[in-house]
């Protein structure tokens, strides 16, 4: 008799399915990447739902979330409970990812990581750490101010307008929910730093000088690095973005050549020895021509799904490289294919035409090179489906509303094992 596994166990060194812990957009274009290869996924999330709706995520857990002490012997529980031991573990939000790079020893025995330990990520992660070492590289930032007070904040000679920042993704803080908050003046900027001092301390939170332009000028690089190199790379536009002058989310997003930004993005991966998925952006400042970085997201991002749909597979590389594979060696992303997030790009685009930035006809046109879409996929169409009254219900429920998140007790009742 052949030997038999149990789902998400190691066969002969074979990993057998993944695990995604958190994130949206692009944990669902990840799940439908590996879905297709008929690739089991499961899903631990207490973010959005769309992702779980998917057709290729066999099960969704809820769990007590990533900042929770018991996230660690929860996610050990549920690999030795439901049979995951041994599945690839990825993290698709911000708070999922610090928590498996800080405890990367602790989860291996269970699952199979393929991101740095915190020693080496935390690099790319904390901002400040993030901007030394750019520095260090020679690569450009935007002005950064630190302050060591909120007194010498609030008398700071700030060139007006700034962005502040977490210092990291993820947690409940309000600055870590609004990702970014503009300020144009110390009349705007000043309340905003107090309450954020003193929710999560002036340590934590950064101010830079905005940019001057909107997503046009914004590119990334995204990529699957491994064993200290690029198995596949590309660079993308953030054509349109949600708000407009600065994005809170990418609504349309473009495959465009930009050696300058593979280049900088290149020595910052390098120098830490990276390994998995990232997307670092970066912003052309037209004040002096000069390329600046702006984050690091060593997970799926929200326009994962543009990959697959420009030629380059990466779902399907992290695949075969967790199973001691060498992918086949990828052809160069196609240019010009675009991702829409459609409602939300509807949105930014009657903005820019009523500021005479974008012309209809354009607008019209760009859907031409869409070739992948946040949410819809004609083999998956339910979260394509769900997309609106979901996040209505969400903005209902957590920004109108403010109602409390669900107890650890209650999560942990619904995830018992099935009998």
């Amino acid at each position: 008799m052949e030997p038999q596994s149990r789902p998400g166990q190691m066969l002969d060194g074979k990993v057998t399915g993944v695990v995604i812990l958190g994130g949206a957009h692009g944990t669902l274009a990840l799940a439908r990447s590996l879905g297709v290869l008929n690739v089991p996924v499961w899903l631990v999330s207490t973010d959005t739902p769309l992702p779980g709706l998917s057709r290729h995520v066999r099960k969704k857990f809820d769990w007590p979330g990533p900042d929770d002490a018991s996230a660690i012997p929860f996610l050990l529980d549920l690999a030795a409970t439901h049979g995951l031991a041994g599945a690839l573990l990825i993290p698709g939000g911000d708070g999922e990812v610090r928590l498996v790079s800080q405890s990367v020893h602790a989860l291996q025995p269970a699952f199979k990581v393929m991101l740095p330990a915190w020693d080496q990520l935390k690099w790319m992660c904390e901002k400040p750490l993030l901007y030394r070492r750019a520095t260090d590289l020679s690569v450009e930032i935007p002005p950064t101010y630190r302050f060591a007070s909120t007194d010498e904040a609030y008398r700071a000679p700030i060139r007006f307008p700034v962005v502040l920042k977490p210092n990291m993704g993820g947690g409940p803080s309000e600055l870590a929910r609004a990702k970014v908050i503009r300020a144009d003046d110390h009349a705007g900027f000043d309340p905003v730093f107090g309450s954020a001092a003193l929710e999560i301390g002036i340590d934590n939170i950064v101010v830079q000088e905005l940019i001057p332009g909107g997503g046009t000028q914004q590119f990334s690089y995204a990529a699957l690095w491994h064993a200290g190199r690029p198995v596949a790379e590309f660079t993308a536009r953030r054509a349109r973005q949600y708000p407009v002058d600065f994005g809170y989310t990418s609504t349309f997003v473009e495959v465009v050549e930009r050696p300058d930004a593979a280049q900088a993005a290149r020595k910052l991966l390098a120098s830490i020895d990276f390994e998995g998925l990232v997307e670092i952006e970066f912003k052309l400042d037209p004040r002096d021509g000069a390329l600046r970085l702006l984050d690091v997201n060593p997970r799926p991002w929200s326009w994962f799904g543009l990959a697959s749909a420009a030629g380059l597979d990466l779902g399907a590389m992290v695949w075969e490289i967790a199973n001691g594979r060498a992918p086949a060696p990828p052809s160069p992303a196609r240019l010009g294919t675009a991702w829409m997030y459609l409602v939300r790009d509807m949105v930014s685009a009657a903005i820019l035409i009523s500021r005479g930035k974008l012309g209809i006809g354009a607008y019209l046109r760009s859907f031409a090179s869409v070739r992948a879409w946040a949410t819809f996929a004609a083999g998956d169409p339910v979260p394509g489906l769900m997309d609106i009254p979901v996040t209505a219900w969400r903005v209902l429920t957590r920004r109108v509303l403010r109602l409390p998140s669900r107890s650890a007790e209650s999560v942990a009742a619904r995830n018992q094992p099935e009998r």
